[in-house]
């Protein structure tokens, strides 16, 4: 049995997200050619973003730490630590309002 350590991840993610052009870190925790569910932990430096692009089908957004807006066409939602968010199946993006890490659940289609 695997066990890892989030906090540890979100940690090293964030210090790389902080140090990078773009503002962002992730790693799959889970997942790949063999899986059909992925999760990754993504980490975005405060002000950046991931901007608007295709939903990846079913897949929520756990928010792990900091807070952050998650917006498409029918509108957008603000998440901090512990929230739990529906990704929209439109196209979406999402913001850090402060330096945040989420956990992306997705079903590989």
């Amino acid at each position: 049995m695997d066990v890892s350590s989030l906090n540890e991840l979100v940690d090293e993610l964030l210090t790389k997200a902080r140090g990078a052009n773009a503002g962002r870190a992730a790693h799959t925790v889970h997942g790949g050619q063999e899986h059909q569910l992925r999760q990754t932990v993504i980490a975005l430096a405060s002000g950046h973003e991931l901007a608007e692009h295709d939903s990846p089908g079913e897949a929520t957004l756990q928010v792990l730490t900091g807070r952050v807006r998650l917006a498409g066409a029918s509108g957008s939602a603000e998440g901090g630590v512990g929230s739990f968010m529906l990704i929209p199946l439109e196209r979406h993006s999402l913001a850090a309002l402060e330096d945040s890490a989420v956990l992306l659940t997705v079903v590989v289609q």
